[in-house]
């Protein structure tokens, strides 16, 4: 039987458990959600990356200021602004548009690849990496060459260079936020999708694309929905809860469980097919990944 001191931490320990289910699920099917919207006819830039993060971030800042939370600074503005940019602009937009050459899964594990290039950012900015770091950074990277190397990215060299531009925006953008003057956390998230979606749809609009001219299917625009109220703005909550609730190392977890998850969802409901190459680099990449977090974890 249950004590009533036991009962408090069973439920804190479930409610982190969810919390890291609808990050890992969440976040690991937004890439199959990116396909399914571009399949739908919305565009890539204006629509699937743009309209999305402003509506997020209008209606997550509206309800912050309604709350009472105090907006950013001119200071905290420009931050966010370079924030947007390097995560959003060229992480996400990155992403988005090798998707439309790319598959979903492949797209995940090329991203996969973001806590690698964070330990060398780090290294730049003074947090040097350990020997185990090191390690997993070494074997990270090899996986990285083998993907790059001779997988169905090939195919579409575009794509690939992409996937290789968008993890760096992510890492550098995140390493470089550390100890900047930012707002709360939750207006951070509201301030940075404001000022990154405003970005993409400029962005979209001088590539040509004409989101209001669109005629996308109704499975497209529900797939734009769910990335918009899902992807940007519960799963990115969530996350923002996890990180002052458990240890970044196992908040970071999700960086080696969305590509796997991504994996699954492209098979199953998108026949996205994988070949061993495919498969094993992602392992390799992974692997690396596990021994960074594990490394930072018997750091503290």
């Amino acid at each position: 039987m249950t004590s009533p001191a036991q009962a408090p931490a069973r439920a804190a320990g479930l409610a982190v458990a969810f919390a890291l289910a609808i990050v890992y699920v969440v976040w690991g099917s937004t890439y199959l959600g990116i396909r399914f919207a571009l399949e739908g006819g919305w565009p890539p830039l204006s629509a699937v990356s743009g309209a999305r993060f402003l509506l997020a971030g209008g209606a997550m800042y509206a309800f912050l200021r309604w709350r009472g939370v105090a907006a950013p600074t001119r200071a905290q503005w420009k931050n966010l602004l370079a924030m947007g940019a390097l995560l959003l602009l060229l992480g996400n937009g990155c992403v988005v548009l090798a998707e439309q050459s790319v598959s979903s899964g492949l797209a995940a594990v090329a991203v996969a690849s973001v806590p690698l290039w964070m330990g060398l950012f780090g290294a730049m900015f003074g947090q040097k990496p350990t020997r185990a770091e090191w390690l997993g950074i070494a074997i990270g990277f090899a996986g990285v060459v083998w993907l790059n190397a001779g997988s169905s990215l090939n195919a579409s060299p575009t794509g690939l260079v992409l996937l290789l531009v968008a993890p760096l925006g992510w890492a550098f953008g995140s390493v470089w936020s550390r100890g900047r003057d930012l707002p709360s956390p939750f207006m951070a998230a509201a301030g940075q999708m404001l000022c990154g979606g405003a970005m993409l749809l400029a962005a979209g609009l001088v590539r040509g694309e004409n989101p209001l001219a669109a005629a996308p299917t109704l499975h497209g625009t529900l797939a734009l929905a769910y990335l918009a109220v899902f992807g940007s703005v519960v799963a990115f909550s969530t996350y923002v809860w996890l990180l002052h609730h458990v240890r970044p190392a196992l908040v970071s977890s999700y960086a080696y469980v969305n590509p796997a998850i991504a994996v699954a969802l492209g098979a199953w409901l998108a026949g996205e097919r994988f070949s061993a190459h495919d498969l094993g680099a992602m392992a390799v990449i992974l692997a690396g990944v596990v021994i960074i977090t594990l490394a930072r974890v018997l750091r503290r």
